[in-house]
């Protein structure tokens, strides 16, 4: 049987064409300008993607009210010393949520230390993701019960974990989609190139799904890349990209759907650039005053994406005054549950520090354990 090189193999273009042996490129780059489906104000946009059913819009805007209350509850625990550091994802509410909305429980998940709010959408308990921030030493739920790794804080290491588990599920016979968070800047990481090339060589199912809030902490996006938009570097590995407004929630579904039925169909990887921001710093240990303008700030709070969502739903009836009181109810009933849990202090275990360090502890490790232990010894003998 003759097989179709892959520079030429025919595939759905994003363009609604198909690709011929004179242009197989075309069908790799995103569209000139980042898709949108409605305007700011909630009005529907003209566009070449069909609309995700208005019942998944409003389980979309549901989820994202919650995880917005959820995120102000967890920054005002960390103001209050429950939480050793919060990276707050206000602002982009319809990439973390719509992303989780795109994709199946068996498909599984890598997040950055942002995607909290994303954790707390896929239904992980709010304490179990919080656990990492506590400053315990695991993340608190089952990654492989939950089908979602541990959040992870050095940039780019979960792309080459999410090519890899994707290259393995195929080989296992299963239609599992991996996907991969990313933030603007870690697509300047080694790891991140490493795993798109890795994904697009073997054809592994990842949607690369990077959320472009602007700053890479304090480092603005024009010192990260002369490229058009981070979209275009899935370009150079012959990955098909899309760029998203990603404060329209109805856009950035219909996005990341397409995107995730294209990886599962055996197609290979895809990668998403959904321009967004954050609201807040980058931490709570961070002042962007020092590197962000205020009135850059408050443009951005005109797009709201939930207000946005919620504008749409109510043009379109399936949204009214009761219902939204009944959502803001059941976020407020979630963030007092997770406000009152962790108020209870965790029993911890100060010599657990020693375990899992090395498979055989060393003579130092086991030096310093001996030290601690008596330190504690000495403590309880004191009390007593």
């Amino acid at each position: 049987m003759t097989t179709t090189p892959q520079a030429v193999r025919r595939v759905p273009s994003q363009k609604g064409r198909t690709a011929t042996p004179s242009d197989p490129a075309r069908d790799l780059m995103p569209s000139a300008e980042p898709v949108r489906m409605l305007d700011p104000t909630g009005t529907p946009l003209p566009t070449h993607l069909p609309e995700p059913p208005l019942a998944e819009l409003r389980e979309l805007h549901r989820r994202m009210v919650v995880g917005r209350r959820f995120d102000a509850q967890a920054t005002a625990l960390t103001k209050q010393g429950r939480l050793a550091v919060y990276p707050s994802a206000r602002g982009q509410e319809a990439c973390q949520v719509a992303a989780i909305l795109a994709l199946r429980d068996t498909d599984w998940v890598f997040p950055t230390y942002r995607e909290s709010m994303a954790l707390v959408s896929r239904g992980i308990d709010p304490v179990e993701v919080l656990t990492l921030l506590r400053g315990d030493w695991h993340c608190g739920y089952d990654p492989a019960a939950r089908h979602t790794a541990p959040q992870c804080t050095p940039l780019a290491t979960q792309c080459v974990h999410a090519a890899g588990l994707a290259y393995g599920e195929t080989h296992q016979g299963r239609d599992t989609v991996a996907l991969a968070f990313v933030g603007d800047g870690a697509t300047s990481e080694g790891d991140f190139h490493e795993g798109v090339n890795f994904a697009a060589v073997f054809k592994a199912p990842v949607v690369f799904f990077v959320q472009n809030n602007r700053y890479a902490i304090s480092v603005p996006l024009s010192r990260q890349t002369a490229a058009p938009s981070l979209a275009y570097k899935g370009v150079g590995y012959g990955v098909p990209a899309e760029q998203v407004d990603g404060n329209d929630p109805v856009a950035v579904l219909a996005v990341l759907t397409r995107a995730v039925a294209h990886a599962r169909a055996g197609h290979g990887p895809y990668l998403v650039e959904a321009h967004t921001y954050r609201m807040e710093p980058h931490t709570n240990a961070d002042d962007a005053t020092r590197y962000r303008d205020p009135a850059e700030v408050e443009a951005w709070r005109d797009r709201d994406p939930v207000a946005r969502l919620e504008a749409y739903l109510r043009a379109r009836g399936v949204l009214d005054d009761d219902a939204v009181a009944a959502v803001t109810a059941e976020a407020e009933a979630y963030a007092a549950d997770l406000r009152t849990r962790m108020h209870d202090k965790p029993a911890v275990d100060p010599m657990s520090l020693f375990d899992h360090v090395y498979a055989e502890p060393t003579p130092q490790l086991r030096e310093q354990r001996e030290q601690v232990r008596a330190e504690l010894a000495a403590e309880q003998e004191e009390g007593n």
